[in-house]
């Protein structure tokens, strides 16, 4: 009988309590990693009650629909036949069993940063669900970018093939939460700006970025960066409760924090919190003066339809309604977001620390296009960090876009 081998450790004979217990050990350490890594929610086809880890689920890219492989041990649609390499190299080249290259959707240029000891721990626990057989939709993407080929040339462009390297003057907690980042949580494949070839731009890096119309905020939290207004306690209440007295996380943001972080441990919470706080940022370009009168009606609107909750002065209700003049959706570079839950409304994501549920309501019904756009005017214009007017065309889009969705 083989002898089994975990990296860093002594060779151990099969069925000896040493060698149950670091194999057990191990699943617990890949099943904490996968949460980390939030591998459930794509890898599951939430919208039709898929099985978790099954696959299926659609993700929109700027270039057409790529669909969630079958993560369960199944061994004619999933990874049964996989070995321990074939998955090491999927994660750290983008590379499956086949020799075939994985669209960066599967975000291995975040999980190449990731150890041998973690992709294997990982493997370890994929390898403990049911085994599910099911069939993933073909993805839909035009030619010639539905050639995996293609994928190669993107490769040599943009992936780093590289394992994460401490900072030696950098603190432990610090070196943990930078991991974690750019690692398993892989937070730039939504938090950073894209090239047009759906690559990371290192010039963006947390700096925002854009996701199926969604804008995914600022998250940099040193000076001048989206959430400098957030204390470190502040990031690790919205990542474990769901809840800040900030915001709430909503849609894709209340799936991560549902899923993933409200499942993380406090230290590794506190050392995410430790890294962003230290990413300081470049002071926001000034922006030309809106129309006085647009500001005015936007005022009135904002009157009319917002401050009841988020108060005359937009200071919100700490943990309850969201300050508003602070607000990195409100004022970040791009409006989407803010654009998209005035029209179609958001509910906060509840958690097992706050099971509450907080929901803003649609305003499609009640507020025209040159109203949300003089509305968000008068928002980014009078926050703490000024951002630019919002058009009317903007909201038309959005709206024509949501209305795509139903």
């Amino acid at each position: 009988m083989a002898a089994l081998t975990l990296i860093g450790s002594a060779t151990l004979t099969p069925g000896s309590s040493q060698a149950q217990e670091l194999s057990y050990s191990q699943v617990e350490r890949g099943r904490y990693l996968t949460v980390a890594g939030d591998c459930q929610a794509c890898h599951t086809d939430l919208e039709n009650d898929g099985v978790p880890f099954a696959g299926g689920r659609g993700l929109g890219t700027p270039f057409g629909t790529i669909f969630s492989s079958n993560l369960t041990p199944d061994d004619e649609t999933g990874i049964g036949r996989w070995t321990r390499d074939d998955f090491y190299r999927a994660l750290n080249e983008g590379v499956d069993r086949d020799g075939n290259h994985l669209y960066p959707a599967m975000p291995y240029p975040y999980f190449t940063l990731m150890t041998r000891d973690d992709t294997d721990a990982i493997f370890s626990y994929l390898r403990t669900l049911d085994p599910v057989t099911t069939e993933v939709p073909e993805n839909e993407l035009p030619f010639p970018l539905s050639v995996r080929r293609s994928v190669w040339g993107w490769k040599l462009l943009f992936f780093d093939d590289q394992e994460f390297v401490s900072d030696p003057d950098a603190s432990d907690a610090w070196n943990r939460g930078r991991y974690l980042v750019d690692g398993p949580m892989h937070c730039g494949g939504c938090h950073t700006g894209k090239n047009a070839l759906g690559a990371d731009d290192s010039d963006e890096y947390l700096r925002g970025g854009v996701l199926e119309n969604w804008y995914a905020p600022n998250i940099r939290g040193g000076e001048n960066g989206g959430i400098a207004d957030w204390t470190q306690d502040d990031i690790v209440e919205f990542l474990r409760d769901g809840r800040s007295r900030h915001t709430a996380p909503m849609q894709r943001m209340g799936e991560v924090v549902a899923i993933s972080t409200q499942h993380l441990h406090q230290e590794d919470l506190e050392a995410v919190a430790t890294y962003l706080k230290s990413l300081d940022d470049e002071p926001r370009e000034g922006q030309s003066e809106p129309d006085a009168a647009r500001v005015e009606v936007g005022e009135a609107i904002y009157f009319d339809n917002c401050a009841a909750c988020h108060a005359s002065d937009r200071s919100g209700v700490p943990y309850l309604f969201a300050p508003l003049g602070t607000s990195n959706k409100v004022l970040a570079e791009d409006p989407s977001t803010a654009i998209r839950i005035i029209l179609g409304g958001a509910r906060a994501q509840p958690t097992e620390a706050v099971p509450s549920v907080l929901a803003m309501p649609p305003f499609d019904w009640k507020l025209s296009d040159d109203q949300i756009a003089d509305l968000l005017t008068y928002l980014r214009h009078s926050g703490d960090r000024n951002a630019g007017p919002v058009s009317a065309s903007q909201v038309s889009e959005m709206r024509e876009y949501l209305a795509g969705e139903h």
